[in-house]
């Protein structure tokens, strides 16, 4: 099965997403990172969506979702989970498990934060919750950006991080298997206009508050004791592997699966990421 594309509004927002799997089966709501959006799932859906119903939305700024210049949108972190929040509420899900990666940990954490009650069961893919999953000497210039907001440290990290050559990086280091090239491609094309790339760096600019929120996302872990599978792509230079074993300091039973792969394991390794989720899921009951 493959998925449809359709759009709908919410929070004055014209949020774009994919979709396929029986409207009355259990809700999987898929996450997407920087810099992409719910393109990078486009591979995924098919080999899940025979079990589940898929969801995957482009956040504002991201993809093809449309953002009213009206609208006046403020790009934070708060925000796009608002915003991601109220696009559930359109489509009437208040159940749901989630699959998050990189972006998509602190969005879907926050929601979890604000539903707990919604969430059956977390996949997190590379979606880091703790300190010591941070890894790579940029952290240290985006952390010293988030104190100061010093324009040539913003400057710094536009260089480093917005160009074609970063964003290509991000999904072939670490792994050996041939990663398709409109991946990259197409986020470096819909990232690159000037616009675009000031609401990237106001997006790496405000991070930082998803780190402030670690310890509230870990209470959350601690308390509720969601079923959560960290599956991780080991060879992440940016979120690295002791950030899912950290999981299971909060969530004991966490299962960790490490695939030899980089930050976009998903699209390189996409049919053992589907096989890996859907025996977890399986054992939840989903």
């Amino acid at each position: 099965m493959q998925y449809e594309i359709n759009s709908v509004s919410a929070d004055g927002v014209d949020i774009f997403y994919r979709s396929a799997g029986p409207k009355d089966a259990p809700m999987l709501l898929l996450l997407h990172g920087f810099p992409s959006s719910s393109h990078q799932y486009r591979n995924l859906i098919p080999l899940l969506s025979h079990k589940f119903r898929v969801i995957a939305p482009d956040y504002p700024g991201f993809g093809f979702t449309e953002v009213p210049a009206s609208r006046n949108y403020i790009y934070t972190f708060s925000n796009l989970t608002t915003t991601i929040a109220r696009f559930l509420d359109a489509l009437n899900i208040t159940k749901f498990s989630m699959f998050i990666f990189d972006y998509g940990a602190p969005i879907g954490l926050r929601i979890a934060l604000q539903r707990p009650e919604a969430i059956q069961a977390i996949i997190s893919q590379n979606g880091n919750a703790y300190d010591e999953g941070l890894g790579g000497p940029h952290w240290a210039v985006r952390r010293e950006y988030w104190a100061t907001r010093e324009p040539a440290l913003r400057e710094t990290i536009r260089a480093k991080s917005l160009n074609f050559a970063a964003t290509k990086a991000q999904y072939t280091t670490g792994t050996t298997k041939i990663v398709q090239p409109e991946s990259y491609t197409l986020d470096w094309a819909l990232m690159s206009p000037p616009e675009k790339q000031e609401i990237m760096l106001d997006l790496l600019g405000d991070y930082g508050s998803n780190v402030q929120l670690y310890p509230e996302f870990q209470k959350f872990l601690r308390d509720k004791k969601p079923k959560l599978l960290a599956v991780w792509g080991k060879n992440d230079p940016s979120f690295i592997e002791p950030g899912a074993w950290a999981f299971k300091k909060d969530v004991p039973n966490a299962e960790v699966v490490l695939l030899d792969a980089g930050h976009f394991a998903a699209e390189s390794d996409t049919y053992e990421m589907s096989q890996v989720m859907l025996a977890f899921l399986e054992k939840c009951n989903l």
